[in-house]
């Protein structure tokens, strides 16, 4: 089998102004955003965002109210057929069949695909090697763990060794093992060069794997970037501190009530997680001095690593206030003027149409 050409020269994915609305309801309102070959992209959102209705459109099971969608140079709605070769497409959930093998599952895609003879025999073991369900074979489809079935839903979508995998949720209700193997997979394929766009609640395995972070809120884009520089743009002027203490936790708590600068944020075991009004190293080794100065007997005190889901939810509260903007960073008082994009295309294929 033979995919059609990748335009090198262009992302592997482009959205422009990408609008989708049900009835009154606006499920992407003008989002835009390119992603290279070869990277591994992370897409975030709550529920409802608009992450899925993008992935829809983009593997070219939806079609756009308005703006332009190109994946490996081809638009989605005018050649259709051209992106489903370049791309695999992982939903979130996925049917199977009764009384279906994963091996007979496998065969079905790869026959429906094109494959014959001897090279569809090899596809599908390579497959199945690949995303280790060969000892699976004569497992039925519908009788698998949720992390087998996720395995089988990979497998589906590398059947034609696509360039470009869109994943929606694909670590949704797998246990810590099955994670760390769905991972390990990913960052396989992002190493044979595959570009991955890939969806998940987890944030922190996100920005582990990924090289970018692509963050949705109410259907718009409000951060691209790595999960430093969103850390760093929605930081707050504190730093949080974890202090471990020789003797009773009460103690420490007990001086932070009158400490300047210095607030409880939770008692713990052996000590207390606390809340300085500033990120100055000075005024932090300030605090520590302080407290030995103090009498107290400071067994551990380091920063608190502040992590992905707290500053993605600091940054929705700051816009929400009007205090950060959408192209990842705060509020300036002229904002720069939007970048003109190329006119909409017309919502719905051209039938027979031709590059």
């Amino acid at each position: 089998m033979s995919a059609p050409e990748i335009d090198t020269s262009q992302p592997a994915i482009l959205v422009e102004d990408l609008k989708r609305s049900f009835g009154s309801l606006k499920a992407v309102d003008g989002v835009s955003f390119s992603i290279n070959h070869g990277s591994v992209v992370g897409f975030v959102g709550a529920n409802g965002a608009g992450k899925t209705t993008t992935m829809r459109i983009l593997a070219t099971l939806d079609y756009p109210s308005s703006g332009q969608v190109k994946v490996g140079g081809h638009n989605v709605v005018h050649y259709p057929a051209k992106v489903r070769r370049l791309l695999g497409w992982m939903p979130d959930s996925f049917g199977t069949y009764e009384h279906m093998t994963v091996l007979e599952y496998l065969d079905f895609y790869a026959r429906a695909l094109g494959y014959k003879g001897a090279e569809r025999v090899q596809r599908i073991q390579e497959v199945m090697d690949f995303t280790d369900l060969t000892p699976l074979a004569d497992r039925l489809s519908n009788k698998m763990s949720k992390g087998q079935t996720q395995r089988l839903c990979l497998g589906r979508a590398l059947l034609h060794d696509p360039q470009i995998l869109i994943m929606d949720e694909p670590a949704a209700g797998l246990d810590p093992k099955a994670r760390v193997e769905l991972k390990r997979l990913i960052r396989i394929l992002a190493d044979e060069g595959k570009t991955i766009l890939i969806s998940s609640h987890i944030l922190s395995e996100l920005g582990e794997m990924c090289d970018s972070l692509l963050f949705i809120d109410k259907g718009r884009i409000v951060h691209h970037g790595d999960a430093e520089s969103m850390t760093r743009a929605s930081a707050t002027p504190e730093t949080i501190v974890n202090v471990q203490i020789a003797g009773e936790p009460a103690k420490l708590v007990e001086w932070a009530l009158t400490a300047p600068l210095v607030k409880v944020m939770d008692e713990t075991k052996r000590g207390a997680r606390l809340c300085i009004e500033s990120t100055d190293e000075m005024v932090l080794a300030g605090v520590l001095k302080r407290m030995i100065t103090d009498g107290l007997l400071v067994t551990d005190y380091h920063r608190e690593e502040r992590k992905l889901e707290d500053a993605f939810i600091d940054m929705l509260g700051q816009i929400d206030q009007g205090k950060f903007q959408s192209n990842g960073g705060p509020v300036m008082s002229t904002p720069p003027p939007l970048p003109q994009m190329p006119p909409a295309v017309v919502s719905g294929p051209v039938m027979g149409a031709q590059e």
